[in-house]
């Protein structure tokens, strides 16, 4: 273990490097902070660290497992007490055999008591014992996260325990499931997770909206039941984002996009109506998908933002779709794709990839039309739009006062939003054209 180069940590009896600092030594990774147990005062083990003026020791954590912090130059270490008796028992009570090792600081030597060494070699994620899932049900879906983010499997036996143990996940606090599932979302491969939790039912045990869609079968421009729809469209989202058709895109606003066409469907089963003619309709999904989503995200708490973001995804996730079919009939105009923009602002392109994976979620590759519109709405929305709306505005609410003698009103505010309109739309380019059409509104009210 000489690459560890911890020289400044000194060799005493009785401590140990723990958990995932050893695993990712081990994969050959460099980690920035460590866990060290101790069997005896931490406090008195982090003086020994921080001997440097520029070393801080804080305090972290609840009274009953208060954690020392030593932060030294770029390095953290957190030192607690061994909980049990002894190290080995100690491993025995953590979460999985990869982060139950442990490094002596005396001898050098790495104690593997639950076959961790074994298991990063068969790149696999075991639990370090049968009762891990009951003492902490968050494991449940750690397993996955710990998975995805090193591209291991789920051992059958651990995945038979996630199984038997899914519902336990119902009594953690919903900001812990968020945490682990977002970290999930983050991973380019998680649609291979995200179906794994759905084999075991923990996904249902998290999200129950979910277990409404399967069975429910759509109409004839779907080949797939609501579910099965759902798991391909996120595998398509996911591919898209990883393919970088828009480069800006950030990893928070990644996971709450994956996050939002996994549920953008969990209105259809309660809208689902048969009309006379024996198709199956679902008028109104969109607005109920996003009341059902909004009770989701209060559930994980997440942030308003975020929360708003998801309920503008689901909620307009078909709007991309009917201006297609305004296209296809010849009716689309320039007006009518600026007041798209305009609606959707900053949130047009993520609307646009939303739409483009759902379509490809149906199954019929006769879709590569409305792909095609899709992606030239998003190059239109960068090169065209976006340039325009950086520019300065016509007119002023100071020009509408004083050249017309108007006042703040509702027709003051559709006066500033019909010109705006129009030189986005390209319709009109100089503070002369635009108090021509100010003109015309006036006059035509």
């Amino acid at each position: 273990m000489d690459e560890l180069n911890l020289k400044i940590l000194p060799k005493i009896k009785d401590a140990y490097i723990v958990g995932g600092s050893i695993r990712d030594i081990i994969l050959g990774k460099s980690p920035f902070d460590y866990d060290i147990a101790v069997l005896g005062n931490p406090e008195k083990f982090a003086k020994k660290i921080a001997v440097k003026k520029s070393d801080h020791i804080v305090e972290i954590g609840k009274q009953d497992h208060k954690i020392i912090r030593v932060i030294s130059g770029n390095k953290i270490f957190d030192i607690s007490s061994v909980n049990e008796s002894t190290i080995e028992d100690d491993l025995l009570k953590r979460d999985f055999t990869i982060n139950a090792m442990a490094y002596s600081l005396s001898s050098g030597k790495i104690i593997d008591c639950t076959g961790g060494v074994n298991d990063l070699a068969s790149r696999k994620i075991r639990m370090a014992s049968g009762t891990v899932f009951e003492e902490d049900p968050v494991r449940l879906i750690r397993a996955y996260r710990i998975g995805a983010s090193l591209d291991f499997e789920i051992d059958i036996n651990t995945a038979a325990a996630i199984r038997k143990n899914a519902n336990l996940i119902k009594n953690s606090a919903g900001e812990r499931i968020r945490t682990e599932f977002f970290r999930i979302l983050q991973v380019p491969k998680s649609h291979h997770y995200i179906t794994q939790m759905a084999d075991t039912g923990l996904l249902f045990a998290i999200f129950p909206e979910l277990g409404n869609l399967k069975g429910c079968f759509q109409n004839r421009f779907h080949q797939y039941d609501v579910f099965d729809h759902t798991m391909k469209s996120f595998y398509h989202l996911e591919n898209i984002l990883n393919n970088k058709i828009i480069h800006s895109i950030d990893e928070n606003t990644v996971s709450l996009l994956k996050f939002a066409i996994l549920l953008h469907d969990t209105g259809k089963p309660l809208v689902k109506k048969d009309d006379n003619e024996g198709n199956v309709r679902f008028y109104g999904h969109s607005r109920k998908g996003a009341e059902i989503t909004k009770e989701i995200s209060s559930r994980l708490k997440l942030s308003t933002k975020e929360k708003n973001f998801i309920d503008f995804i689901i909620r307009n996730h078909i709007n991309p779709l009917h201006l297609f079919i305004a296209k296809s009939k010849g009716t689309l105009t320039n007006k009518g794709i600026t007041r798209f923009f305009i609606k959707c602002g900053d949130n047009t392109p993520h609307l646009l990839l939303h739409s483009i994976a759902d379509m490809k979620g149906k199954g019929d590759e006769s879709r590569e039309e409305f792909i095609e519109f899709a992606k030239n709405m998003i190059s239109k929305f960068f090169s065209e739009f976006m340039p325009r709306k950086k520019m300065p505005a016509l007119i002023t609410g100071n020009d509408l006062i004083n050249e017309f003698g108007l006042f703040p009103s509702p027709l003051f505010k559709k006066i500033i939003f019909s010109v705006e309109e129009a030189r986005l739309s390209n319709q009109i380019n100089t503070r002369q054209e635009a108090l021509s059409l100010v003109k015309n509104i006036i006059k035509s009210r």
